[in-house]
């Protein structure tokens, strides 16, 4: 329902100028928006695949590497978020914002208004550090709730520090990432030897 049929709905006698109106309406039928947080040092098929997946739930997503300052990277911010969008091209979808934060996840998904956190979850072993999470997450914003989504089987035992140490070790990495992001990887190791 637009804003006019709203107001004619319920609001028969107003005039539909009222900014009060405008604003209900919007808070009231704003599509819900995602953040999906990833350490993305690289980003992978079973990050990509999760990305994808939540795109296809809510009306845009925040997909963002989360600098994490106590982790030594191996590729630059700028690095990761190209790689980022190489997955977003591939799979064609326009409803994905690729960005970067630096301390709390949950801070800026309330900046960005965001409804919802999306964790990706490998095993069992990472519900009780996702739990955990979330609740912390709860704590700085009661209204943001955290979705938990399972990784295709096939996706599951990847993670971005075996393509690192395959990398490192110039093994083929084809299976665990994009063949671009393959690419960029190979060229990143090649330039530190």
């Amino acid at each position: 329902m637009n804003f006019n049929e709203w107001v004619a709905k319920f609001f028969p006698t107003s005039k539909k100028e009222d900014p009060e109106l405008l604003k209900a309406y919007n808070e009231l039928y704003r599509p819900p928006c995602a953040v999906y947080a990833i350490s993305a040092d690289p980003p992978t098929w079973g990050h990509a695949d999760i990305m994808m997946r939540a795109a296809n739930k809510f009306s845009h997503l925040h997909w963002v590497f989360a600098n994490n300052t106590s982790k030594k990277a191996m590729f630059s911010s700028q690095d990761k978020l190209n790689m980022m969008k190489i997955y977003v091209d591939h799979y064609k979808l326009t409803n994905v914002i690729i960005d970067s934060v630096e301390g709390s996840v949950a801070r800026f998904a309330s900046k960005v208004q965001a409804d919802y956190l999306i964790r990706g979850l490998r095993s069992s072993s990472d519900y009780q550090m996702e739990y955990e999470l979330s609740v912390g997450n709860r704590g700085i914003d009661k209204n943001l709730e955290t979705i938990c989504m399972f990784t295709k089987p096939h996706y599951a035992t990847i993670s971005s520090s075996i393509v690192r140490e395959l990398a490192v070790l110039n093994e083929p990495i084809t299976q665990y990432v994009h063949p671009k992001v393959e690419e960029m990887v190979a060229t990143i190791v090649q330039s530190r030897r």
